[in-house]
């Protein structure tokens, strides 16, 4: 087969270059490298992080790359996956919501890796960065997984075999191989968002990465993998009861059509603005609202939260989202968050610490917190990531709130200097304002950089 999705995806990505892409999607690339370190280094500390870390400092290699934060360089594949534990796990980078919904900035952990491996340019990894965004969007574009058990991290494995495919400069016959190696066993369970949630929610994607850069190193030596992996009798689209339906099309020409430029999808993705699941973003933005609205908070006597499907779904159902015991089940709790931001007045890592999320008070408060589906919501979502809060207050009035687009949605972007401040709020604390400055002046510039040591350097923490 000639023509398979596969076949599809190699042409693509060796086509794309980095003069195809517009001056926006180079910028918006930009961004989220920014993001991205922020958020890992915001991250650094964590259990699963440091976890994560001690494993794969264990291993060296000749030609690796660096544990983001350190000076050792482990293989690429496990670099990929410690640096992307920490870019995950505060569930604080970057969104894309379609029929399946996903982190794209995930990819940057096997390109930051695979890039220095090699030693790619800048110019190459923003190439590769957004070959990955395209990639990913496009595939949750054309089918739902989570609807049939399956995590998004699934879709997550072809993106970063790509992306390191064309670092790693392979031809299309390699390139179509490691697709194939990543595609066979690349399906993950979606039990690791559902219920009392693990230190695995926040590093499933890390781990698609690492198997989508392994993949790639496997091809480049000349390893095959088994095809067709999409349309096969038993390949991708059988045994996870999907079609891809006509998202082959997107990639039958060297680039997609459209007046952003090829690989634009990135400028489809949102930001995020506060440390939580982003179905929450809008329910944090009302409810913050509220709060300056509220003289008192000892005066709410209940509260009402209106969403869509894919929230109360997602976030807003599970009886355990109600007693939060765990920060993975606190920041994809709906109810949690909302009540938090209107107690608080803020949310912050600090209202993820468990003496804060497992308060007696905090948990008898979310009793007289109740989530419910809006159809008219449910209607406008992905386009829109719509929450009503309704505060009903001990006098007998009830003061509400709507926000469609938060603040960093794709409809509502956050500034460049909005951007920094989020990443000063993450970082400055343990490398200072002075070191923050330069890993701007770098990133900002990073399509003039030779390759990514210096960077790596510069993000190493004390």
């Amino acid at each position: 087969m000639t023509t398979t999705l596969a076949h599809q995806l190699a042409e693509y990505a060796g086509a794309l270059h980095y003069e195809d892409l517009s001056r926006e999607t180079v910028h918006e690339v930009k961004r989220r490298l920014i993001d991205s370190i922020g958020c890992a280094l915001g991250a650094w500390h964590e259990e699963p992080c440091r976890i994560a870390r001690e494993v794969a400092s264990e291993f060296s290699a000749k030609n690796g790359a660096t544990v983001i934060g350190t000076d050792h360089q482990a293989p690429p594949d496990w670099a990929a996956f410690a640096t992307g534990c920490c870019i995950r796990y505060f569930d604080y980078n970057d969104t894309y919501l379609s029929k399946e919904p996903a982190h794209p900035s995930d990819n940057f952990s096997a390109v930051l890796a695979a890039g220095e491996s090699v030693g790619a340019s800048g110019r190459e990894m923003i190439t590769a960065a957004a070959l990955g965004y395209e990639v990913q969007c496009r595939l949750c574009d054309a089918a739902s997984i989570r609807a049939r058990g399956w995590d998004h991290p699934t879709y997550g494995a072809f993106s970063t075999a790509l992306a390191a495919a064309k670092l790693m400069k392979l031809d299309s016959d390699k390139t179509r191989h490691a697709v194939n190696i990543a595609g066979v066993n690349c399906a993950a369970f979606r039990q690791a968002r559902v219920g009392e949630l693990s230190h695995w929610k926040g590093v499933a994607f890390a781990n698609a990465a690492r198997h989508g850069v392994y993949a790639a190193l496997l091809a480049r030596a000349g390893m095959t993998g088994p095809a067709p992996i999409f349309e096969g009798q038993m390949g991708f689209e059988k045994e996870l009861g999907v079609s891809l339906g006509n998202v082959a099309e997107k990639f039958s020409a060297p680039w997609v059509p459209s007046q952003l430029g090829p690989a634009s999808m990135i400028l489809k993705t949102s930001i995020k603005y506060w440390p939580a699941e982003y179905h929450s973003q809008s329910a944090i933005e009302a409810a913050l609202f509220l709060r300056e609205q509220i003289s008192d908070v000892k005066q709410i006597k209940s509260v009402l939260i209106e969403s869509h499907d894919a929230a109360v779904d997602i976030i807003g159902s599970e009886p355990e989202k109600w007693k939060p015991e765990t920060r993975e089940t606190a920041d994809h709790s709906l109810p949690y968050i909302t009540a938090v931001a209107l107690i608080d007045g803020e949310v912050t890592e600090r209202q993820f610490q468990p003496s804060r999320f497992m308060d007696p008070a905090i948990w008898k408060f979310l009793e007289n917190v109740r989530v419910e589906r809006n159809a008219e919501l449910s209607g406008i979502y992905a386009e829109a990531v719509a929450n009503i809060v309704h505060v009903t207050l001990a006098d007998g009035r009830t003061v509400t709130k709507r926000v469609d687009y938060p603040l960093g949605n794709a409809k509502n972007p956050v500034s460049d200097a909005e951007l920094e401040q989020k990443f000063l709020r993450l970082v400055e604390p343990s490398l200072g304002r002075e070191r923050c400055a330069q890993i701007f002046e770098h990133c900002w510039h990073f399509d003039e950089q030779n390759d990514v040591r210096q960077l790596m350097q510069l993000l190493r923490m004390p």
